[in-house]
């Protein structure tokens, strides 16, 4: 079995747990997913069976839309509800939906982040939640993120009692970014301490939320049929790139890696044998010449 299912990931269950489940599930080795989600976190987590594998760097890259939430007026060591907290400010009023809304327009576009320490980013060695964990303090990496996108859904929820105030948005971002830091930030420009206290992935890798996969209902017998009938073929995670079917003098050089001559003029093509991706060649001067190979995949039941 060879392709993409999105599956959904609820609460509680990590990205590595979900892709352990699926093993299990269908009695294969050879699957990754595209995009780690944090415990808390759940939504849309495309899964690569089997050749599709090797397109998970380009799955990662077609962005991803979250919708969550920020609370202002606390902050937590991890940026969300799971950590300790660390600094809190009470609101004596709440901020305005303008103050809000400009302070996600300047989030917007090409940002510089800092990733959190309780992160999975490596330094030295080492995962910066390995240093959190130990009390350990290192310097983190500059990271740069864009932001398509930070709206904010509905009218904020202000907690005189509590001195927070709550406030939905959405969030359609590069690979990379951390929405975390983007809410911490967010905080930081009105001048208050903040934190992510809620989030959902509701698109990656050219799937929805309404297109994924549950699998807790799944058992051994019942699964097989159902990742069969949401599975998408490898190209899903190409939907910009022209594909080429092969002839046959063309397909038996491309089993050997051999490059080609097409009538293209294209940076990079998918080519096509018998309805299925065997490979991705990049054009170099005149010639196209092998990038990604797929000369296992035979295709899911949809491709």
């Amino acid at each position: 079995m060879d392709g993409i299912v999105p599956v959904y990931k609820p609460v509680g269950m990590t990205s590595a747990d979900v892709v352990s489940k699926l093993r299990y599930l269908l009695r294969m080795r050879k699957i990754g997913h595209s995009g780690t989600l944090d415990p808390s976190v759940d939504g849309v987590l495309p899964i690569a069976l089997g050749a599709a594998t090797k397109a998970v760097p380009a799955l990662m890259t077609l962005g991803k839309t979250y919708t969550g939430e920020v609370t202002f007026g606390f902050a937590t060591e991890t940026e969300d509800l799971d950590g300790a907290s660390v600094a809190r400010v009470a609101l004596a009023a709440p901020f305005t939906d303008a103050a809000i809304d400009a302070g996600m327009q300047a989030l917007t576009g090409r940002i510089t982040q800092i990733p959190p320490m309780y992160s999975a980013v490596k330094v030295n060695g080492r995962r910066l939640y390995d240093y959190a964990r130990h009390g350990e303090t290192v310097e983190r990496p500059v990271r740069q993120a864009t932001i398509y996108r930070f709206d904010r859904v509905g009218a904020p929820v202000f907690d005189a009692a509590a001195g927070t105030q709550r406030v939905r948005f959405e969030a359609q971002v590069s690979k990379g970014t951390y929405i975390r830091t983007l809410a911490v930030d967010l905080g930081r420009s009105l001048g208050v301490p903040a934190v992510m206290s809620q989030l959902t992935r509701v698109a990656s890798g050219g799937f929805t939320l309404a297109e994924t996969l549950d699998l807790r209902p799944l058992d051994r017998e019942t699964a097989p049929a159902a990742v069969a009938a949401v599975l998408r073929p490898i190209e899903s995670a190409y939907p910009d790139v022209v594909q080429h079917t092969l002839t046959a003098t063309e397909w038996a050089a491309v089993q050997v890696g051999r490059g080609l001559a097409l009538p293209l003029d294209q940076p990079q093509v998918a080519l096509m044998h018998a309805g299925v991706l065997k490979a991705l060649y990049r054009r170099e001067g005149t010639a196209y010449r092998p990038d990604v190979m797929f000369l296992a995949n035979e295709g899911g039941p949809t491709a």
